[in-house]
């Protein structure tokens, strides 16, 4: 599995760059602008990322940016919503208006921060990424 890692927190970046590993091949960007560059250049080179784990709040774009700005892309594409790069949205913040706006920019999963590795092994299976 190739995954992309937005987080502009160093410790948060390190960790998550360590867990996401064991899965697959990751490569870490410190905002969402670098984030959809990288996304953009691997469907150039044709390897696009078959997952793209988003912080919400980063400088220059943030998380909700930068996955309107991927979907739009897929959207122009004409990607069918089943083919289409898993998108997990993580954050500190918390509130159901939160959840509701990642939902809304169709992102298929949501995880809290700090990050429980159980649960998000479990938001992995059930996206069909892992068994």
């Amino acid at each position: 599995m190739k995954i992309l890692l937005a987080e502009d927190d160093f410790a948060s970046r390190k960790f998550m760059d360590k867990y996401l590993s064991q899965y697959g091949e990751c490569d870490a960007t410190v905002d969402g602008e670098e984030a959809v560059n990288a996304y953009l250049m691997a469907l150039e080179d044709e390897e696009p990322y078959d997952l793209i784990c988003l912080d919400v709040m980063m400088p220059v774009m943030n998380g909700y940016q930068a996955l309107e700005a991927i979907r739009k892309d897929e959207a122009e594409r004409g990607v069918e919503k089943e083919d289409r790069v898993k998108i997990i949205m993580a954050t500190a913040l918390s509130g159901e208006r939160v959840v509701d706006k990642a939902k809304k920019l169709e992102c298929e999963a949501y995880a809290g921060k700090p990050i429980d590795v159980e649960e998000f092994d479990n938001i992995l299976r059930n996206l069909g990424l892992i068994s």
